[in-house]
């Protein structure tokens, strides 16, 4: 089904939005649409929307099992906006989103599908999922000049960590089960990072309900959403591996002449198997086995 806004898929597209989990990727250019799409198909999601600008093409073995939807990030529409829409037209289902050339793995994602992992999930009395967005970058910026390579993806294997995040109502004391998390190549290239774009966390699965609204900052209204654990005992977690911090380092002209390839010491072949993940601490099983 394609529909020519949002509005328009709100209005007709209800039918996308009655059973969830349901997968939202905002396509901002021209990289990786396809295998984005298609991973996500391969999780089981029983929805996945595209919201993609017209002039983008997606493969014709995709299109007729995608939502497609007219939306341009480039034009100034917001996917903070279209989130918390979607919110609204979708009480009570699993929702997720994520920009292209970004994909999701969660613990033994190979096996299990992203329903049977949001189900035990929520028999853990949890309505949203912390993920970490993971930079991955070709190794060869050579041969793939704008950092995304399927077949040669790198990522770092260390130099991960997390600060208490403050609560502006109480100086004194944290936000209980919140952290910020930092790594990867915001990390390693800070310098060319706004402040606020630093942080690798994500709340990027969650259940969608009345007057919950997505922040710019990739955090939820109601507190409890950001929280990586429950008080009891540590809960899953997954990991967005994700191209777009490298696409940008290399798309920025104050960056991208003095960067001639992401590896150093650090470095390792991504194998695109959630095995590594876990290993690397990436993600956590929680009491999933």
């Amino acid at each position: 089904m394609q529909y020519s806004s949002l509005k328009d898929f709100l209005a007709r597209g209800r039918d996308a939005l009655a059973k969830g989990p349901i997968a939202m990727i905002f396509v901002e250019d021209q990289a990786e649409i396809n295998s984005t799409l298609r991973h996500h198909l391969d999780l089981k999601f029983k929805s996945v929307i595209a919201f993609i600008p017209d002039a983008f093409e997606i493969a014709p073995d995709v299109t007729g099992k995608v939502h497609r939807v007219a939306y341009d990030l480039a034009a100034g529409e917001s996917l903070t906006e279209a989130v918390n829409q979607v919110i609204d037209a979708a009480p009570g289902q699993w929702l997720y989103y994520c920009y292209n050339a970004e994909y999701l793995f969660f613990p033994f994602c190979e096996t299990r599908t992203i329903g049977e992992m949001l189900a035990f999930h929520a028999e853990e009395r949890r309505d949203a999922m912390l993920s970490y967005v993971i930079d991955l970058y070709a190794g060869d910026l050579e041969q793939h000049p704008n950092a995304v390579s399927i077949e040669d993806a790198h990522l770092d294997r260390s130099g991960y960590y997390a600060l208490a995040r403050h609560d502006p109502d109480n100086h004194d004391h944290p936000k209980e089960r919140q952290l910020d998390f930092f790594g990867g190549l915001r990390w390693r290239y800070e310098e060319n990072i706004p402040v606020p774009k630093r942080k690798i966390d994500r709340i990027s699965l969650f259940r969608a309900r009345e007057e919950l609204r997505l922040r710019e900052d990739h955090t939820f209204s109601q507190e409890e959403y950001n929280t990586y654990a429950c008080p009891w005992h540590n809960n899953l977690t997954a990991a967005v591996v994700s191209f777009r911090t490298a696409k940008a380092l290399k798309r920025n002209p104050g960056s991208t002449f003095d960067i001639h390839t992401f590896k150093w010491h650090n470095t390792e072949r991504f194998e695109w198997h959630s095995r590594q993940l876990l290993d690397l601490g990436l993600m956590e099983p929680g009491q999933w086995f």
